[in-house]
């Protein structure tokens, strides 16, 4: 199957791509390993989008595009590829359009995870980080440590990251309403548009993902 992931910022897109990606047998390719993957292998399109990125550009998207184009077309994807990240704006689901119809391939599914704005909020505005090692991550309501402000894994101080603040999740939003809800109505047109509910438990999501792709 060849999907496209989408969802607004605290949606669980990541964590979700993981496991239908490991479900299904195909690979997860997230805009933002392309971009590792490209700048640290030195690729030319790697090395375009770091001069962009090192004077604090936007990577036009005829780069990312680029980029996802050679990730599409290796060994690993020619049964199907999961897009994460990707597109983020109609004129990339356009060029994507493109690049596939040239490669004689075509999407299968569109998958659009729906939260309620509150709950995306409450998700990241409640995330709290260790300062010692920020792989230890707990939330104020769903996963409260045992005493507020301390780390249960190293007693490291908990803080929450600049931008998981209220403010900014809510910036955040409205460029994700601007940007990229607008694909949702162009794959929507091409009937292709899947959307389930992000809520509940991580494997709910899964399972109710899976059986929404079989359909």
């Amino acid at each position: 199957m060849r999907i496209v992931l989408v969802g607004p910022p605290g949606a669980g897109k990541g964590t979700q791509a993981a496991f239908l990606a490991k479900n299904l047998d195909i690979p997860h390719i997230s805009t933002g390993d392309l971009f590792r993957a490209n700048i640290s292998q030195g690729t030319a399109l790697g090395l375009e989008a770091k001069g962009y990125m090192d004077r604090g550009e936007l990577v036009p998207d005829e780069v990312t595009i680029g980029m996802a184009k050679d990730r599409m077309e290796q060994a690993d994807a020619a049964n199907g590829f999961l897009l994460d990240g990707f597109p983020r704006n109609v004129a990339q689901a356009e060029a994507l359009d493109v690049v596939l119809k040239a490669d004689e391939m075509q999407l299968d599914a569109v998958l659009d995870l729906e939260v309620p704005e509150d709950e995306v909020v409450k998700r990241i505005a409640g995330r709290r980080i260790c300062r010692n090692d920020s792989s230890h991550v707990f939330h104020v309501e769903y996963n409260a440590p045992k005493t507020e402000g301390v780390c249960d894994t190293c007693g490291g101080e908990l803080y929450q990251r600049a931008d998981d603040s209220e403010e900014t999740v809510r910036t955040r939003l409205e460029v994700y309403h601007t940007q990229t809800e607008p694909i949702i109505d162009y794959y929507r047109a091409q009937n292709l548009v899947v959307t389930i509910s992000a809520l509940g438990k991580v494997d709910e999501v899964t399972a109710r993902a899976m059986a929404a792709l079989k359909k």
